[in-house]
């Protein structure tokens, strides 16, 4: 797989930059002729977290295909004039499918698409289709619901902490979450929710961090793209939860578990439908059933039956047994949002702009 940095991307698409046909998607024409993709990450590929995951997905690919694929990969591509760029060059370089894998990706890659209606687009995180553009995404707050039951069985305080990137529905649902998982062992649980406005900056994390466990926060779980929440909360004596990828050997041992992320289905799988010629744009959404979420090992502090109970709690969620956002919900001001024997519909989740009862910060 090819590693290219922006500007070595440039530089390298100004010289190769051959169009498409005129026809439809492309499949894998020979032995001969490898499926081109394109893969623009949204921060710098790390040892573990958001951007690793998506990179693994990638190696998915790698590994079923082998030498049948030529893969183009550009990481630290965030400002939307940048990544309007990129796709359009990765598209005008002869890819055949290209994949975002930010929210921030989402204008841009719809600006690009209809320009190259041969080209299969993939936007993780995404909320809108077009005829070439498809999406695929977690249900986070399916894993926060079962991390937030887990460090309600280990707080003393009864305050939870949450760093989140950005305060948009796919951050905002599963913080919700986190604390409807607490509040599920013990309704008094409250917690503190920070946002960065970014995705990835170790400095503004370790303070918000640090922030959350002056205000007594003994449980934290930090939504972004390094461990740095984790590190930190290790070091203050509090509990963890880790997010995208396993983090516990960065939390001293005080990483509860994490929510991490397997997107090798969704990767493998697009490109096995543009190989094929039958890939189709597609709302793919999926959760633990699936496998797309999955549960770190539970830290061995956690007694044997509560362990019990959560994995339990995994299966139940799996099944539609448990519904994270079942009523009654209220939100920060007392408001009904959700009645009592009704769930919250699949539509509102994705598009969750407000805070749940017992969540302390602000969202604007």
């Amino acid at each position: 797989m090819l590693n290219l940095t922006r500007r070595q991307f440039l530089r390298y698409s100004g010289a190769a930059g051959a169009a498409l046909g005129t026809s439809g998607l492309v499949g894998i024409a020979s032995a001969q002729e490898p499926l081109k993709i394109g893969v623009v990450y949204v921060s710098p590929i790390a040892e573990i977290g958001w951007t690793k995951q998506h990179s693994l997905g990638v190696e998915a690919i790698k590994k079923e295909f082998g030498d049948k694929v030529a893969i183009t990969a550009i990481d630290n591509i965030f400002m939307p004039q940048d990544a309007e760029r990129v796709f359009r060059e990765l598209a005008a370089s002869g890819n055949q499918l290209i994949f975002g894998t930010s929210f921030s990706h989402g204008t841009p890659m719809q600006k690009v698409a209809p320009r190259f209606p041969k080209v299969a687009f993939e936007h993780c995180s995404g909320i809108v289709h077009l005829a070439n553009l498809g999406t695929f995404e977690a249900k986070y707050y399916e894993g926060c619901y079962v991390a937030g039951a887990a460090g309600a069985h280990m707080t003393k305080s009864g305050k939870i902490g949450f760093i989140g990137g950005f305060p948009i529905p796919d951050i905002v649902g599963p913080a919700n979450g986190l604390l409807l998982g607490a509040q599920s062992v013990n309704p008094d649980i409250t917690c503190n929710a920070i946002f960065l406005n970014s995705w990835f900056d170790p400095g503004k994390e370790k303070e918000a961090a640090n922030t959350l466990l002056s205000q007594g926060c003994d449980v934290i779980c930090s939504m972004t793209d390094t461990a740095t929440g984790v590190q930190v909360a290790g070091e203050g004596g509090a509990w963890s939860i880790g997010y995208a990828s396993d983090m516990a050997k960065f939390g001293s041992g005080k990483q509860l578990t994490a929510f991490t992320l397997d997107w090798s289905r969704d990767y493998v799988g697009a490109a096995k439908g543009v190989a094929e010629g039958s890939w189709k744009p597609e709302a793919r959404w999926d959760g633990l059933a699936a496998g797309v979420v999955k549960m770190a090992p539970y830290n061995e502090a956690i007694p044997a039956d509560v362990i019990a109970k959560l994995k339990q709690l995994e299966t139940d969620i799996g099944s539609g047994k448990v519904h994270p956002y079942a009523g009654e919900l209220k939100d920060q001001d007392g408001n009904v949002k959700v009645a009592a024997g009704s769930v919250l519909s699949d539509p509102d989740i994705r598009g969750m702009n407000w805070f749940v009862k017992g969540m302390i910060g602000k969202l604007g």
